[in-house]
């Protein structure tokens, strides 16, 4: 269970984020309508406590106008912007916040299911934070069950999956796991050393999903949107790497990346169906190509 303490803190972040510049008497005011204060006053040096502990917790500086009717603001909202980490805190914490408040709203705020092995994530933060092995018993998709000793690097979020990046011994070389398909996780003896040159980010910046090839070099990518999917894609990058090209109002976009042609990276533009048209290489047009025509083949009678 999240304490109330940690909610109120979200609640803070999130109230002074959306009213830009707010006072302590406006604060006040939403915080009694709020299913946290549920009626009561915040005190006033309750509300200093809870603005210092957010402006440790999100690294933010909250600053107060007096010129302007001593109005508290966040000075440096682009930090959570530019930091995944505490901007995935937010949202989650957020969301929290809104089920608690909505608890009888029951049937009306749906989710995703999310695969299992949400339960061994402090064990691999443990691990990462001391800098020890990792013994997992793992069982892959149509593969049998082996026993990992992994190095833990980093971990990612994709597709509503957990995953492990780091060093497997038995495969000799950097792969990655996925919570869902352990079967059971300890946290070993052994200890590691995090490679200098390893950056979690930089080993993703060529590639979609969470393989990466090593063998594969980066190539120049161009893909053309058209309609909705202009705005879809704007919204939510395929990649880091996206870059805007040639364009015509409301009709057709070009996006331009760097990238490795990867099984993935083809599964993704599949995805996106007729809506999208990949311009370059003529060896990832090709691949589209072929694996539509596989597709039809099966609808044929």
């Amino acid at each position: 269970m999240i304490s109330k303490t940690f909610n109120r803190y979200i609640w803070l972040m999130n109230t002074l984020l959306q009213y830009k510049q707010v006072t302590f008497e406006e604060i006040n005011a939403l915080w009694k309508e709020s299913c946290l204060g549920d009626g009561t006053p915040l005190p006033l040096r309750t509300f200093h406590q809870h603005k210092n502990a957010v402006e440790e917790l999100f690294g933010v500086e909250i600053k107060c106008d007096a010129s302007n009717g001593y109005r508290y603001y966040v000075s440096n909202p682009e930090t959570l912007k530019n930091n995944t980490t505490r901007k995935w805190l937010l949202n989650s914490f957020t969301l929290s916040n809104m089920i608690m408040a909505g608890h009888n709203m029951k049937g009306r705020i749906l989710f995703e299911e999310i695969p299992c092995g949400t339960e061994y994530l402090q064990t691999v933060i443990e691990a990462m934070q001391k800098s020890k092995e990792l013994i997992v018993d793992y069982q892959r998709f149509y593969g049998r069950r082996e026993t990992f000793n992994i190095q833990p690097y980093a971990m990612k979020v994709y597709h509503q999956r957990w995953y492990v990046v780091g060093y497997i011994k038995e495969l000799g070389g950097i792969r990655n796991i996925a919570l869902d398909r352990t079967l059971e996780m300890n946290l070993s003896d052994i200890s590691f050393t995090l490679p200098q040159n390893f950056n979690a980010e930089k080993y993703y910046d060529n590639s979609v999903g969470i393989y990466v090839n090593e063998d594969l070099k980066p190539t120049k990518i161009k893909i053309k949107a058209y309609g909705k999917q202009i705005e879809y894609m704007r919204s939510l990058p395929l990649h880091r790497s996206q870059k805007e090209g040639a364009s015509k109002y409301g009709v057709f976009c070009e996006f331009k990346y760097k990238l490795c042609l990867t099984p993935e990276l083809s599964t993704l533009i599949l995805a996106m169906g007729e809506n999208v048209e990949v311009l370059e290489p003529i060896e990832l047009r090709e691949e589209i190509k072929r694996r539509l025509k596989e597709c039809l083949t099966k609808y044929e009678l």
